[in-house]
């Protein structure tokens, strides 16, 4: 065949990054992603051409992988709008010119088609490729097949070619170190990954590979709870369905699609990587999407597909910029946006997923202000406050948004019943103040508890591991607010005021279970304090340490990545009331033996009466040891 020109190819680095053969691209699999997306860009340009006149309209739309295993070659083929000579000159060897911008911008369409800039990604082939050939015919008039031929340096051949239909073949010849994307399973898990969802039949020899529909470009009117369940099983097999999931779709002032679910997170959430898919045009791009969603949204599932996603040259990674940023912040606030309609319309639903969603919810807002402002009443806490009758929603709670009742509140949910910190605020007493009482621990604080139940106290459920630092921060956005643990101090209304006879010493029973347990504790760090509690599911003792320290005390295990123990300062309450308390104080009564000529000791009562004062300390301490 006669050779039309021989050369040598142009890179304009005043427009472009330098082409490095091996360091534009991070990963040499994603070669299959540009080739494959350039030829969904050719499918694209001839349809639009075609309905503008220009040239012959053609069959649908095909990608075709083919594996030649004695060759060594792998072909990428479309049926697109092809090239001639001189665009193969233009598009390929001066790779500083988009072939992409220039058609658009003489068919003024839409850029969400065109996938990219053709010369560089088919420049990405020389990363598994010794050797380079592509074959084109141009749909356009009278045009005759073109071959153009490169070894990975600046030189290359172009001579006239045969081809009888329009589009366009890449032919890899592999290096020998690059040989695995022979193998189909290879060819056929890169397409899964990347174009998967690609509006074009990508076939690997002659089997259609791709999924095609991206649902996430549908409107969500189109769309049942099937069709968002089917994708997310499709694309976290074997993770259990989703809880919820937020559709996003916006052209103003960036375009971005997607749907985002919130899983059944376990042990598996990422807070740092994150596991949603980004993609660009349908083209999968990264699983680590860090810099566009705020951190806590991290763990949620799901795609973002947007064109408007600044990536590097290669599509790699991404930068940061204000249209990022903004971005994030659409997004939280849709996210936010959809917590509030199912909080509405459907409160019972709400309750019965909030274990799962609350750590969004809570990191959100403490990470971002304009996020806490969106959820500020859709924060829930288990509550010991009866389930209100479906009746009183309109009457005690009026209407919300969009003229519906407020949800109920506090709401049951399996065995647990919820309220929002509002909605407790509303039932304080006034001799309760402005004090919100809470419980980190439901079974070894139940003694505490019963306390507060005992006398009417409602009390907040805080059990979860975010709550050690968003109570204190829930105080500081609420400074009219006190939260106190329910083991942290007893007023006077849990306790009795009855008066104590005193012994023929002056000594009443309370000044004398002080002596017993300092004698048996021997350690002046604990504090012995004795009182008469109320009720009768009152403990025996009680360890109490004063909230700010024990939020010192809770601080610092965090830091330190350990569980929160008992400081070696404490309060030991003795309740002198209880049964136990009232025989041991009897037990103690033996007092000391003396012998003439022998030095005092204890009697065995009272040896005993000490065993049991350090055994009831013990356990008074094993719940807190044990918390969270």
């Amino acid at each position: 065949m006669a050779v039309l020109e021989q050369g040598r190819i142009q890179i304009h680095t005043e427009n472009i990054f330098p082409i490095i053969k091996k360091a534009v691209y991070s990963g040499h699999e994603v070669f299959l992603r540009e080739l494959v997306s350039n030829g969904v860009d050719a499918i694209s340009k001839r349809r639009m051409a075609s309905m503008a006149g220009d040239c012959s309209e053609g069959a649908e739309g095909v990608i075709a992988i083919r594996i030649d295993r004695e060759a060594k070659t792998l072909t990428i083929s479309d049926n697109g709008i092809g090239m001639t000579a001189d665009e193969v000159k233009r598009y390929i060897n001066q790779v500083a010119f988009s072939s992409a911008e220039d058609f658009l911008e003489k068919y003024k369409q839409e850029s969400d088609a065109i996938i990219g800039h053709f010369g560089l990604g088919f420049y990405s082939s020389f990363m598994v490729a010794s050797r380079v050939e592509l074959v084109s015919l141009s749909a356009r008039g009278e045009s005759e097949a073109v071959r153009w031929s490169c070894d990975g340096s600046p030189n290359f051949s172009l001579e006239a070619a045969e081809r009888s239909e329009p589009g366009t073949d890449v032919i890899l010849h592999l290096m020998e170190e690059e040989l695995e994307y022979l193998e189909p399973s290879r060819i056929r898990t890169l397409i899964t990954t990347y174009c998967d969802f690609l509006p074009v039949e990508v076939q690997l020899e002659g089997e259609t590979v791709n999924k095609r529909e991206a649902p996430w470009r549908k409107s969500p009117r189109v769309l049942t709870d099937n069709d968002y369940i089917e994708l997310y099983r499709y694309l976290y097999p074997f993770q259990g369905d989703p809880l919820l999931w937020v559709h996003l779709n916006t052209d103003y002032p960036y375009n971005l699609q997607g749907i985002l679910y919130f899983p059944q997170l376990g042990s598996r959430a990422d807070w740092e990587k994150g596991e949603i898919r980004l993609y660009c045009n349908q083209v999968f791009v990264s699983d680590s999407i860090k810099e566009v969603v705020p951190r806590y949204l991290l763990p949620l599932r799901g795609v973002l597909d947007s064109p408007d996603i600044p990536l590097n040259v290669s599509r790699s990674a991404l930068q940061t910029d204000r249209r990022v940023r903004s971005i994030g912040g659409f997004v939280a606030k849709k996210v936010g946006d959809r917590l509030k309609e199912l909080h509405r319309d459907d409160p019972s639903r709400y309750a019965d997923v909030w274990d799962a969603v609350a750590p969004f919810i809570k990191i959100g807002a403490m990470e971002d202000g304009k996020f806490a402002d969106q959820v500020a009443d859709l924060v829930l806490f288990g509550t010991t406050a009866p389930a209100a009758p479906p009746s009183e929603a309109s009457a005690e709670d009026g209407e919300g948004e969009s003229g519906q009742a407020k949800p109920l509140d506090p709401i049951a949910s399996g065995e647990r019943t919820y309220t929002t910190l509002s909605g407790y605020r509303s039932r304080l007493s006034p001799d309760q103040g402005q004090r919100v009482l809470y419980c980190t621990d439901e079974a070894g604080q139940a003694g505490a508890l019963a306390l507060w139940t005992g006398q009417g106290a409602e009390v907040l459920m805080a059990d979860s591991f975010i709550d050690t630092q968003f109570i204190p921060w829930l105080e500081m956005r609420h400074n009219d607010l006190k939260f106190q643990r329910v083991d942290a101090e007893l007023d006077a209304s849990l306790q009795e005021s009855e008066g104590e006879i005193q012994d023929a010493d002056g000594k009443d029973s309370s000044e004398k279970l002080r002596e017993l347990f300092g004698r048996a504790l021997n350690d002046g760090r604990i504090t012995v304090q004795v009182q008469a509690l109320k009720g009768d599911n009152a403990p025996a003792a009680l360890i109490l340490l004063p909230e700010q320290m024990r939020r010192i005390n809770d601080m610092g295990a965090l830091m330190e990545q350990r569980l929160p123990g008992l400081p070696d300062h404490h309060v030991l309450l003795v309740n002198r009331r209880h049964p136990l308390v009232e025989g041991l104080l009897k037990l103690s009564a033996g007092g000391v033996i003396t012998t003439p000529g022998a030095t005092a000791s204890a009697s065995p009562s009272q040896e005993l009466a000490e065993r049991l004062s350090r055994h009831l300390h013990d356990t008074a301490r094993l719940p807190v040891v044990s918390d969270r």
